[in-house]
């Protein structure tokens, strides 16, 4: 029996209160849970917030305060720079996560103002979407008296269940692409009972049944996430969703995400491992959490090699979907596995094999990326090159290009490193049919010998390997470039022609952006280039903004991944 992980990467997380709440809804002092979290081992903590309501949709606690409830909406407009200074306060002792769940209120203002606020919460990992109101302005997770009064108004136990399933799919179709996961999705039964078509939808042909079908399906096709919620079972109803409504969702290959659902500090870190063990019943091997909006894939197994594998398949989905618009980032990739990493074609059903190529490769929307943890191999063709010692600071590189780029020499592979000791060496492998190379040395060592301590040319020379250990971008698109992956990559594919990069390279060194690691590739007329990079994130994407036609494509990769 395989020893499942004693912690989860939350989604449905610790609600963050909003330090003002007339009726207490969350933890106001976050540094509370954090130190707790930190006490315990854990790698990361993961706060939510619900998004303020319109003063019509309040519970009958909340309405009994005689106030316009609508949780905090300043503290609410904070939030996200609350979460930033923790993440400074912590920086280094755990990983911070934050997301909102957003309240469905209707398709008319309800809309409009969920949408406001989805533009407020700057930067969130994720965005839950959540039906607790009925458009008769009761909720579904209040009292039983409200339960009651809302079953009495539709008439029927199925009609109740019916109008909760209706504002779910009117939920997705409106702003299905502003969330990522679907909350809760059995709220209802907090108050009322499951009727029987719905405890047998898998066989009944009950309308309500074909409905809840429909709307799983809906679910599976928008790329959307399940939330297995733990705060069914503390309130004695049973984990949301029930193992029938699981099972149906890994049928239809939708992820899950896991959480607790907590709103006391007493109740954090309870139920992790039995999260699991419910996702395990149902046949389920992994879950999601979110970075940026990006899904990341969970192992629910204890096994260090099975993490470490994990890790790098997150890094290839970040690396290709911060590629990607916001649109085509929600659809769900496809892979292929390879070498040791061939186990997860029986966790990913419709993944295919790459035999003994140690690598993963992901893809969709014709791009694709491919990465391993396995050192490239050198590759045995021997090509003309340039060898450079040089200072390791801003600009060096775009001196060395810009100057080639005067004799028409054009660069096709590269090689950095950096000595760590104020110095780098570099290998450039050159095309000088067009050019005199001899020319360019003469050219440097005449006007920037204070950069360059040693420029050699060698014809039949092997590419150097420059290795450091960890992640390797192998593949961008097919072609290969070979990248160790640190912690900014720029990915550039651009027209292949003399003084092209140097347009890229001439921006990084007027702005003291300086190049770590550089690797160039070709495929017929189309350049590609993976630089890894020190500096302002917020400079370096405002250049890639101006860079000009030549450039088809031009993307910062920042790693938010654990």
């Amino acid at each position: 029996m395989r020893k499942l992980n004693e912690f989860i990467w939350e989604t449905h997380g610790i609600h963050a209160g909003t330090e003002q709440d007339h009726v207490k809804h969350g933890i106001d002092k976050l540094e509370d849970i954090i130190d707790k979290a930190i006490e315990a081992g854990n790698p990361s903590i993961t706060f939510i917030i619900h998004s303020p309501r319109l003063t019509n949709f309040r519970y009958i606690a909340e309405r009994d305060t005689n106030v316009k409830f609508i949780r905090g909406n300043r503290s609410y407009l904070n939030y996200p720079k609350r979460i930033a200074n923790l993440r400074k306060k912590y920086a280094g002792r755990i990983n911070i996560k934050y997301g909102v769940e957003l309240e469905w209120m209707g398709p008319d203002l309800g809309l409009q103002w969920s949408r406001s606020k989805i533009f407020q919460a700057e930067d969130a990992d994720y965005v839950i979407g959540s039906v607790h109101f009925a458009p008769e302005g009761l909720p579904y997770d209040g009292s039983k008296e409200e339960a009651e009064e809302l079953l009495k108004m539709r008439g029927s136990l199925e009609a109740y269940w019916e109008g909760y399933f209706d504002e779910m799919i009117q939920m997705i179709e409106c702003f299905g692409d502003m969330i990522q996961i679907i909350g809760h999705i059995d709220l209802p039964k907090l108050n009322v009972d499951m009727p029987e078509s719905l405890v047998n939808f898998e066989t009944s042909a009950h309308p309500l049944a074909n409905k809840f079908r429909t709307l799983l399906e809906l679910i599976a096709d928008r790329n959307l996430s399940l939330d297995v919620n733990m705060a069914g079972k503390f309130k004695g109803v049973g984990v949301y969703p029930t193992q029938s409504i699981l099972r149906r969702a890994r049928e239809l290959q939708i992820p899950v995400c896991v959480g607790t659902d907590t709103h006391h500090v007493r109740y954090y870190g309870l139920n992790y491992k039995e999260s699991l063990e419910y996702i395990q019943e149902a046949g389920y091997e992994s879950y999601v959490s979110y970075s940026k909006l990006i899904p990341e894939n969970r192992t629910i197994y204890d096994d260090h090699e099975l993490k470490v594998k994990y890790t790098i398949l997150n890094k290839g989905i970040e690396l290709l979907n911060q590629r990607l618009d916001d649109t085509h980032r929600r659809i769900i990739p496809d892979f292929s596995f390879g070498g040791s990493f061939t186990e997860f074609l029986d966790l990913y059903k419709n993944s295919t094999g790459m035999g003994d190529y140690n690598a993963i490769r992901i893809r969709k929307w014709g791009k694709s990326i491919t990465v391993t943890d396995e050192a490239p191999k050198r590759p045995e063709r021997k090509v003309n090159g340039l060898f450079s010692e040089h200072l390791d600071m801003p600009g060096v590189i775009s001196s060395l290009f810009n100057t080639l780029a005067s004799e028409g020499i054009n660069v096709e592979t590269a090689r950095l490193k950096s000595n760590h000791d104020g110095t780098a060496e570099a290998f450039l492998s050159i095309d000088n049919k067009n050019g005199n190379i001899q020319s360019a040395i003469d050219f440097i060592n005449g006007t920037d010998s204070g950069l360059f301590k040693k420029l050699t040319y060698k014809e039949d020379a092997l590419l150097p390997q420059y290795n450091n250990g960890g992640v390797y971008l192998l593949e961008m698109d097919g072609v290969r470039l070979n990248l160790g992956l640190s912690e900014k990559v720029i990915l550039t594919k651009h027209h292949n022609a003399p003084g092209v990069l140097l347009i890229l390279l001439s921006a990084l060194a007027s702005k003291n952006i300086n190049i770590k690691d550089l690797r160039l590739g070709k495929m017929n007329d189309v350049g590609y280039s993976a630089i890894a990079i020190d500096g302002d994130s917020n400079v370096v994407r405002n250049l890639l903004t101006k860079l000009g036609d030549q450039y088809c494509e031009a993307n910062l990769i920042e790693f938010h991944s654990f």
